[in-house]
């Protein structure tokens, strides 16, 4: 199969989904066949430590020549598999989701459609989000308060059911960031992005990789990478309080002179002193994610280790 005629790659990233994947595949391959034209499925094992890697492999053996499997020797993370499936990617128009089946592959034509209008990029919103609440009540906001620091325009960063062009996909590529966020980068590059409303499924089987912790880092990285304001922020709020010191200072030395000294009001000063010591903490961790990424990049260590590359020709 020519790499000039290779039309459409979709990009699976799979970390331990050894439930998901036989309905995956169920669901995907009569899609993308009914597409009539050359496309690839590239699956990104990302150091998956169930029976994946293997049904991956037996799906390789099955779809000869259309299936690859990229494996990591193991866990990058979902953006830096995204990323290496790119890598390995030939197609025109690049489609990514996920292996849990919350993002129906049913819809991959519909987005394709966007493509064929013009759209380089093609976000995805989630419609009847099928989350827990307070899962979906925390995206908004994250939602919110990202677009407001990144300066972006995404309204719903969580959904990775998406389309690239070719011309997006070869930018991403050539980015060096050890962390990154491919639909944010992505919206960066696009010339002409357009999002469709898709639908959304509840997970069937396995459970999410995501805990809240790694969302909470997922976001850091997201803010921090697209954004000086989290830093320039904390600069002002430094200026503010030492603003507001300074004038409580003035106002200790003048009621001193005028009234005299004092015994009250310590227990006062000791919630005012607890206060701007936790605005120094949190001050001190923001700048120490920005210090943190610098390390990362100086370090210039390989953003993730492939291990074997399978069905590729």
């Amino acid at each position: 199969m020519e790499e000039k005629n290779m039309e459409i790659s979709v990009v699976i990233p799979v970390y331990n989904e050894e439930e998901s994947l036989p309905p995956l595949f169920e669901r995907l391959f009569p899609v993308m066949e009914s597409l009539g034209r050359e496309w690839e499925v590239i699956f990104v094992n990302d150091g998956s430590r169930d029976r994946s890697l293997g049904i991956l492999l037996g799906c390789v053996d099955r779809f000869p020549g259309r299936v690859k499997v990229v494996d990591f020797n193991g866990n990058f993370g979902q953006h830096m598999a995204i990323t290496a499936g790119f890598s390995a990617s030939r197609g025109q128009v690049v489609v990514t989701m996920d292996a849990d089946l919350q993002n129906p592959p049913e819809e991959i034509p519909r987005l394709l459609a966007e493509t064929d209008r013009g759209h380089d990029v093609v976000g995805t919103i989630r419609s009847m989000r099928k989350d827990p609440f307070f899962r979906k009540f925390a995206s908004k906001i994250v939602n919110r308060i990202t677009n407001q620091i990144t300066g972006l325009n995404l309204n719903d960063y969580g959904c990775m059911l998406r389309a690239y062009d070719r011309r997006v996909i070869d930018l991403i590529n050539g980015c060096g960031e050890t962390t990154t966020f491919i639909p944010a980068l992505a919206q960066r590059f696009s010339l002409n992005p357009v999002e469709i409303e898709v639908g959304h499924s509840e997970r069937e089987t396995g459970t999410s990789k995501y805990s809240l912790f790694r969302l909470i880092r997922l976001n850091f990285d997201l803010m921090t990478g697209f954004s000086l304001f989290p830093l320039q922020a904390v600069t002002m709020l430094g200026l503010l309080v030492a603003g507001f010191s300074f004038i409580f200072t003035i106002y200790m030395i003048l009621r001193r002179i005028m009234v005299g000294p004092e015994a009250e009001g310590l227990f006062t000063l000791m919630t005012i002193n607890f206060f701007l010591l936790g605005v120094t903490m949190f001050c001190v961790g923001i700048a120490g994610e920005y210090i943190g990424r610098i390390f990362q990049e100086i370090r210039k260590r390989p953003r993730y280790v492939i291990n074997r590359i399978y069905g590729d020709e």
